[in-house]
């Protein structure tokens, strides 16, 4: 069953923010075998105080174990020190089986 990463990050310092830890978690999430539905600025905030443009992603693993795999990695431990002092992040793991239209 398909598991998502959702991520909702504030960020301090968009341009370094992108350069390091985007573009390095952006190869690893795909190493993992992941891919992105979602990678964009500009979240607007419908209810509740928190996320107001804000960057949101939204990633499509395999299965929730590959995600947790990635995420608990030692590969994935040192990119995320590339966000450290940039952003706030706020991030969810939820499995989904795919909608019948």
């Amino acid at each position: 069953m398909a598991a998502y990463l959702i991520v909702v990050a504030k960020l301090h310092d968009r341009e370094r923010f992108i350069e390091g830890y985007g573009k390095a978690a952006a190869e690893l999430v795909a190493r993992y075998g992941a891919r992105y539905l979602i990678r964009g600025p500009g979240a607007v905030a419908l209810e509740g105080g928190w996320g107001d443009g804000a960057s949101v992603v939204i990633e499509e693993w395999p299965d929730r174990e590959t995600a947790e795999r990635f995420w608990n990695s030692r590969e994935y431990a040192e990119v995320k020190k590339l966000r450290e002092g940039l952003a706030d992040v706020k991030v969810w793991l939820i499995e989904a089986p795919k909608i019948a239209a």
